[in-house]
């Protein structure tokens, strides 16, 4: 099974055009488990320690959604990019959608851990809402390209 984004209704995940890659809003959601990411309880076994889980239970029940959210929808772009034969460096442009701007700071630092070089160019923007769920915290676009460099 792939770890790459998963289309929850009939689009496309991505779409490679010559040498770019366009990724559609990846949102944290497990399409094949039909569950949200919600915390850090549902992350891969030793990633929540790598991402910031505190072990205390109040900063961990406040911050672990967004920064669970986050490492998630980033590493999905991270796969749907390497099955189409590109790396995270080949990442050039995200479009970060927030339901609320104050999860930034947690957000970039988990972007950091994908990106720890050179950040790729970004827009951020905040919206009322995000389908299919109020517990759906961001949402990132991403496009890559993959030809070579001149």
């Amino acid at each position: 099974m792939t770890e790459s984004a998963q289309p929850l209704a009939r689009y496309s995940a991505w779409t490679r055009r010559g040498d770019f890659l366009f990724l559609s809003g990846i949102i944290a959601v497990d399409p094949c488990a039909g569950r949200i990411i919600r915390g850090f309880e549902d992350l891969p076994e030793g990633v929540a320690d790598q991402i910031g889980r505190t072990g205390e239970f109040s900063v961990d029940a406040k911050d672990g959604p967004i920064i669970a959210q986050s490492w998630y929808v980033l590493d999905r772009v991270r796969a749907t990019v390497e099955d189409a034969g590109g790396t995270m460096g080949d990442v050039f442009k995200l479009v970060q959608y927030f339901r609320n701007l104050d999860h930034f700071p947690r957000y970039n630092s988990v972007r950091r851990t994908f990106f720890p070089d050179l950040p790729p160019v970004s827009t951020v923007v905040e919206v009322s809402g995000m389908m299919p769920s109020p517990d759906i915290l961001i949402e990132v676009e991403a496009t890559a390209w993959l030809g070579s460099e001149a």
